[in-house]
């Protein structure tokens, strides 16, 4: 049953900065304030990738108010090119350094490399497939009821031919690339022990993103299932969502103590975070029965992600969504972007929206996004920034408030949810 479907339907100066921090802000500054250069975008197709360090909005987050208010002096057009050229450097820095398991698709998205997912394909067309040389591999996404075939691309065929191809060998059927959706704040694996796995039952949250780590803040009970190479194992972005979501204690969630459904689908996997592990990770948790998902994940829209989405949505699972941190001007943010998706943006300690945080075909809520702090993997906490973590603050409260309707009473007429969910004490 799905429980919201009526409703879903009707700061100190930088004189005081340390040297820990110092040297990242000039760095960001830099950046930011630098003259456009050459080479710094993603190029069309055959062109260059861009060599851009990837401080932008990494750096923002370490290094907090002095940067932001830098950031926001800038005229929109700069910080747009500024934030498009991380995106871009972030995406180049990847396929450099893992170019055996990622490529470009023929959006120039990044996506797993050497697998077209395909859906609703016809006997004959999976015959005509096999005949030209693909792989075929064809399953049912538990909870879902989704058939989808992943084809391996023929050896020394780029991702982007084989699209092409695969749409003219079968032309009723659904082909896409397996791309990839990043984490909307900045992401590390964590040389920590995974959280005690326990079972857990009954009425529970749900969190797809990467592993997280033994904290004290996160005493209720977590249970965590792999979906990607290597998982489940702790990161540093999986961490402090779930400590937003039910931590207790050093650091307080929106629902301090709800036990937590944990999908990793990032492991150890240079290409996890894929459209596929996603799916597979939302049929889990419609398998069992949870109310309330966040993902804290941004990437392209995607036909097998889209149709993951809609089929949990009818099957009585709410999504809540971050809308990314690559700025206003930045394509469309999805899942977030997907109809009845809860898509939350970002505010700072005075309430501002953040200037890097992306769009999305509707926003729903706001919720702290910076001048906060959340769980790291080592039992602490720190500072953390990016519409990643507004997002589990809003799910956390949609879940222990029990209603949208409830949820908008509560967040008044600024749609400003958890204001004060900051753990700076």
């Amino acid at each position: 049953m799905d429980h919201y479907a009526s409703e879903r339907n009707g700061p100190g100066p930088a004189g005081e900065m340390n040297l820990r921090i110092a040297r990242p802000l000039i760095l960001a500054t830099l950046v930011i304030m630098a003259p456009p250069a050459q080479g710094q975008l993603l190029s069309g197709p055959g062109g260059a990738l861009g060599a851009l360090p990837p401080v932008v909005p990494d750096t923002l987050e370490r290094v907090g108010g002095a940067l932001d208010d830098t950031v926001r002096a800038l005229p929109t057009a700069r910080l747009t090119e500024r934030l498009r050229a991380a995106r871009a450097a972030r995406i180049g820095d990847l396929l450099r350094r893992h170019g055996d398991a990622v490529e470009l698709d023929d959006r120039r998205e990044p996506a797993r490399r050497g697998i077209v997912l395909l859906t609703g394909a016809k006997a004959d067309e999976l015959q005509r497939l096999r005949a030209a040389g693909y792989g075929t591999e064809s399953e049912e996404i538990e909870g879902l009821g989704l058939g989808v075939t992943r084809l391996a691309v023929p050896q020394g065929r780029s991702l982007a031919r084989a699209l092409r191809d695969v749409r003219k060998l079968a032309p009723d059927a659904e082909a896409s690339a397996d791309n990839l959706y990043f984490q909307s704040g900045a992401a590390a694996r964590a040389e920590a022990p995974i959280t005690a796995n326990r079972s857990v039952a009954g009425r529970v949250l749900g969190l797809i993103d990467g592993g997280v780590a033994r904290h004290p803040a996160l005493d209720a009970p977590i249970e965590q299932q792999a979906f990607a190479h290597g998982a489940p194992r702790a990161s540093t972005h999986g961490t402090a969502v779930a400590s937003l979501l039910s931590g207790r204690g050093s650091v307080r969630g929106a629902a301090p103590g709800a036990p937590l459904l944990v999908a990793d689908v990032y492991g150890d996997d240079p290409a996890g975070g894929s459209a596929f592990a996603i799916a597979r990770a939302l049929g889990w948790m419609v398998s069992r029965k949870v109310p309330v998902v966040t993902l804290s994940l941004v990437g392209p829209d995607n036909p097998l992600l889209a149709g993951a989405v809609r089929l949990a949505r009818d099957r009585g699972v709410t999504l809540v969504a971050a809308v990314g941190n690559d700025g206003p001007a930045a394509p469309l943010a999805y899942p977030a972007s997907y109809p009845g998706v809860i898509a939350v943006t970002g505010v700072d300690g005075r309430g501002r929206p953040l200037p890097e945080a992306g769009r999305a075909a509707h926003v729903d809520f706001s919720a702290p996004g910076a001048d906060m702090q959340a769980a790291t993997p080592d039992g602490g906490k720190g500072p953390v920034r990016g519409t990643s973590y507004a997002a589990p603050l809003v799910a956390g409260r949609l879940f222990a408030v029990g209603s949208l309707q409830a949820l908008r009473a509560e967040a008044g007429k600024r749609r400003l949810v958890c204001g004060d969910c900051r753990n700076n004490d």
